[in-house]
C-alpha cells in the first residue's frame, strides 16, 4: 500500500544530469515530413500564397532552365566536343532526367519550397540538408550572375543591330576579360529583383510571356538556321573523341539547371503533390528537344571551330545564312527577353530555398520575412539580388557556370539517395509519382551525376572545396545552434 504522506525520494547532488545527444546524434537529427508539410508557406509576419497553377509551374522550370545553356554557353561547349555536341545535350539530359523523376517522385510526397535541400532534411540529417542548401546558393545564386553575364553579350548583338552602338567594354565586362564591371549584368539582375517583389502570380505571369517569346524565338533560328546546313560541318563528329564529349557535357550540364526550380514553389502552388511532378517533367521534355534541335542546326551551320570565343553564336550564325543583319537582330532581342526570363525565375527558386532554410533557424529571419501586402520574401529577394548582382558584375562567365554545374551536381546526387532512404523509412506515405525501375533508376542518377563531377577540371573543385569549407564554418558558429530542432533536445 502506497504511503501518501511520505516525502519524495532524496536526489543525489553528485548525480550529473542526464547527457544530452552528442554531436553526431545533433548532426543527423531530422525533420519529420509531415512537420515540413504543415509549416508550409509560413514565413516571418506572413504567410506565402498558394495561386500558381500547373502551367505556370511548367513555365517557371523551363524560364529557369532554357536560355544561357543554348545561347551563350553553347559556344563554349562546341569546341569541346566538336558537331558531336548534340550528342553532349543529351548525355547532360540524360542525367538530368535521372535526377528529374528523384526531384518528381519527392516533390509530390514533399511539396514544400526548399527543394532538394527540405528533401535531405526529412532522410538524410540536419549536416546533410545543410550542404545540400549551401550547394543550392551555389546552384541557383551563382547561376543568377552566370546568366547575367551572357544577357549583356546579346544585348550589345541588340543594340549595335538597331541603333549602331554598343556599350564599352570598360563596362560591360568584368575584370579579367577586358574590363571593370559587367553593368548590363548588374541591371538585369536588379530588374528581376523589382518584378518578384510584387509576389508570386504577377512574377508568373511575368515569366510566362518572357518564355513563350523565347521558344519562339528559337523555332525561328532552327527554320533560318536549318537553310545555311552543309553536310561536311558533321565530320568529323567526335574530334576530340569520348573525352571531349563528356568535358562539353559537364559544361553543358549548366544548361539543365532549373528544372527542378518548379519544386522550389511547392508551397506557392494550388496543387502541389499533383501538379508539380508534371511540371518538372514537362518541362525538361521540352527543354531538351529544343536544345538538341537548335544545337544540330547551329554546328550544320557554321564548323565547330569558329564557335571558339564566341558567346553570342546563334546571332552570328542567322547573319551568316541570311546575309542581313534584320534576323540576327530579331535573334538577339529573343536572347535578351530569353535570358532576362532565366535570372528572373532562378532568382525566385533561390529565394524560396532561403525561405526554408531561414524557417528552420539554418540562416537569419530576415530571409523568411513575408510582405503580408504581396505575400512575398521582399528582404529576401534584396538581399539575394545584390550579392547575385555584385557576382554578375565582377566575375567571368566560365568560371561561375563550372562552379554552378558542380554544385547543382551535388545537389542532385543527394536527392537519388533522398529517394531510396524514403522509400524504405516511409514506405506507406502517399505519393502521386513515382520513380519508375526503382532502384535502379535513382543508382544511376547518382552515378551519373558522380560522372559528371569527375569530368570538370580541378580548379573547379578547388572553389567547390573552399565553397564547402566556407559554409561548415557558417553552419557550425551559426545554424547549428540557432537550428529549430536544437531547443526541443534540451
Amino acid at each position: 500500500m502506497l504511503d501518501h504522506g511520505a516525502a519524495p525520494p532524496a536526489t543525489d547532488p553528485s548525480a550529473s544530469p542526464s547527457p544530452g545527444p552528442g554531436l553526431g546524434a545533433r548532426l543527423m537529427r531530422r525533420k519529420p515530413v509531415d512537420q515540413l508539410v504543415a509549416e508550409g508557406g509560413q514565413g516571418e509576419g506572413g504567410a506565402l500564397r498558394r495561386s500558381l497553377s500547373m502551367w505556370q509551374l511548367t513555365m517557371i522550370s523551363i524560364g529557369a532552365t532554357l536560355g544561357t545553356g543554348i545561347f551563350v554557353v553553347l559556344g563554349e561547349a562546341t569546341p569541346l566536343a566538336g558537331p558531336a555536341v548534340a550528342v553532349s545535350f543529351v548525355l547532360a539530359g540524360l542525367t538530368a532526367l535521372f535526377s528529374a523523376l528523384s526531384y518528381a517522385e519527392l516533390a509530390g510526397a514533399v511539396p514544400v519550397s526548399g527543394s532538394s535541400y527540405s528533401y535531405s532534411y526529412a532522410t538524410m540529417g540536419e549536416l546533410v540538408a545543410w550542404i545540400c542548401g549551401w550547394c543550392l546558393i551555389l546552384e541557383y545564386g551563382v547561376s543568377v550572375a552566370a546568366v547575367a553575364v551572357g544577357w549583356g553579350e546579346y544585348l550589345n548583338e541588340l543594340l549595335d543591330g538597331t541603333i549602331g552602338v554598343t556599350i564599352p567594354a570598360s563596362v560591360s565586362a568584368p575584370l579579367g576579360e577586358g574590363g571593370l564591371i559587367n553593368l548590363p549584368a548588374l541591371v538585369v539582375v536588379l530588374l528581376a529583383m523589382v518584378f518578384l517583389m510584387g509576389g508570386a502570380k504577377e512574377s508568373a505571369r511575368i515569366n510566362t510571356v518572357m518564355v513563350v517569346v523565347k521558344i519562339a524565338t528559337l523555332l525561328l533560328f532552327c527554320a533560318i538556321g536549318f537553310l545555311g546546313i552543309k553536310a561536311g560541318n558533321y565530320t568529323p563528329l567526335a574530334p576530340l573523341g569520348i573525352t571531349g564529349i563528356s568535358a562539353a557535357a559537364a559544361t553543358l550540364f549548366f544548361s539543365y539547371i532549373g528544372f527542378d526550380a518548379a519544386s522550389t514553389a511547392g508551397e506557392e502552388a494550388k496543387n502541389p503533390k499533383r501538379d508539380l511532378p508534371r511540371a518538372i517533367m514537362l518541362s525538361l521534355l521540352i527543354v531538351t528537344v529544343l536544345y538538341c534541335l537548335v544545337a544540330l542546326v547551329a554546328v550544320g551551320a557554321m564548323p565547330w571551330q569558329d564557335f571558339e570565343g564566341t558567346e553570342a553564336a546563334l546571332a552570328r550564325i542567322m547573319q551568316d545564312v541570311t546575309g542581313h543583319s534584320f534576323w540576327s537582330v530579331v535573334l538577339a532581342a529573343g536572347a535578351v527577353v530569353a535570358i532576362a526570363s532565366v535570372v528572373f525565375a532562378v532568382l525566385y527558386g533561390q529565394t524560396r530555398i532561403l525561405f526554408a532554410m531561414s524557417r528552420d533557424g539554418l540562416v537569419p529571419k530576415v530571409f523568411a520575412r513575408v510582405n503580408p501586402r504581396t505575400g512575398a520574401p521582399r528582404a529576401n529577394t534584396v538581399i539575394v539580388s545584390l550579392f547575385c548582382g555584385a557576382l554578375a558584375a565582377f566575375i567571368p562567365l566560365g568560371e561561375l557556370a563550372n562552379a554552378t554545374s558542380i554544385g547543382t551536381l551535388f545537389a542532385f546526387a543527394l536527392v537519388n539517395v533522398a529517394v531510396v532512404i524514403l522509400r524504405r523509412t516511409r514506405p506507406d506515405m502517399p505519393r502521386t509519382f513515382r520513380v519508375a525501375l526503382f532502384p535502379v533508376t535513382p543508382v544511376l542518377g547518382f552515378l551519373f551525376c558522380a560522372w559528371m563531377m569527375v569530368s570538370l577540371p580541378g580548379v573547379t573543385w578547388a572553389v567547390f572545396g573552399g565553397w564547402m569549407a566556407a559554409g561548415l564554418v557558417f553552419y557550425f558558429l551559426y545554424g547549428h545552434r540557432r537550428s529549430r530542432l536544437h531547443p526541443a533536445e534540451k
